[in-house]
């Protein structure tokens, strides 16, 4: 156990620490590595995104608020379990509890085009 000059300290922060610290290593510090990802597609496909590109709902990529651009994710669906892999181009999501905007082509891959928002865990490649 650690020992400050205030005394023990708690293990929920202890916990805190560690689960951030864990984050940090996998580029997502201060954010889940699971959460909710929806997917956008159509009304965008042929825009210009923040990275620049054209965007192409049929390439396998993903929006993201935070981590630069051309960072690669291994995407797992936490419901059907297939995973794929996608490359940061844009920014978003901007809707609130969601961390990734998946392709249309991903969210095809991972089985959510009908639900259209699901479940997912991230591991940065």
């Amino acid at each position: 156990m650690l020992k400050l000059t205030l005394g023990l300290v708690p293990a929920a922060i202890v916990l805190a620490c560690a689960i951030v610290a864990l984050g940090a290593v996998n580029g997502f510090a201060g954010e889940p590595a699971c959460g909710r990802a929806s997917w956008y597609g159509p009304g965008f496909h042929g825009k210009t995104t923040a990275s620049g590109e054209t965007y192409n709902q049929n390439a396998l990529t993903v929006a993201h608020k935070t981590l630069p651009f051309g960072v690669r994710l291994r995407v797992t669906s936490q419901k059907t379990g297939k995973s794929v892999i996608v490359r940061v181009n844009d920014r978003g999501p901007f809707i609130a509890g969601r961390f990734l905007d998946l392709s249309k082509a991903a969210a095809a891959k991972l089985g959510m085009l009908q639900a259209g928002v699901a479940a997912v865990c991230v591991e940065r490649l």
